[in-house]
């Protein structure tokens, strides 16, 4: 099926599209709660495989392949929500306060900055990441969930640290 795919033969996509399609969103649901999302989700995927079928390398069964490939999509995308979440949130209770409006207008701007820079991280660094600072898990906390050294965790958390004040400027305080 994977060279049907390569050497572009659009009825094995067509194929394989209505083969998994279905099934891949329901499992990506189980990971969303959000039917909608997870459609769009496996879509998603599917255009891609479409967009690199020339240069698709499978090592493993085509259907692990497409469902690992749906976990990993739905992993991140949940990774980006809890960022998202937790910076919309630190955004109202700012809010609720009497800060001027061009303070909550340059607050909102750096919460988006901070998010836009977090989710340009390596996936572990971004994980290690918000599972402290967003979470509030300590590092031997951080070490066991993910199966990690703590000199691993403190390395993430060095490096996403780093690529904060690089790209924000010395001004805001990360700790």
């Amino acid at each position: 099926m994977v060279k049907s795919l390569r050497s572009g033969n659009e009825k094995a996509y067509t194929l394989l599209f209505h083969e998994y399609y279905r099934p891949l969103t329901v499992f990506a649901n189980k990971y969303l709660n959000d039917l909608e999302s997870s459609k769009e989700l496996v879509q998603d995927l599917f255009v891609y495989l479409y967009e690199k079928r020339k240069s698709l390398v499978v090592t493993t069964s085509l259907r692990s392949y497409l469902y690992q490939s749906v976990r990993n999509r739905c992993l991140n995308q949940l990774n980006k929500n809890d960022v998202r979440r937790e910076f919309q949130k630190q955004a109202l209770q700012n809010q609720d306060s009497d800060e001027s409006l061009e303070k909550q207008i340059m607050a909102n701007e750096l919460e988006h900055e901070i998010f836009r820079i977090v989710s340009q991280l390596s996936s572990k660094c971004r994980e290690v990441f918000i599972m402290s600072r967003t979470k509030g898990l300590k590092n031997q906390e951080i070490a066991e969930k993910l199966h990690i050294s703590i000199r691993t965790v403190e390395t993430h958390i060095s490096k996403a640290l780093k690529t904060l004040r690089e790209s924000l400027g010395s001004e805001y305080d990360y700790d």
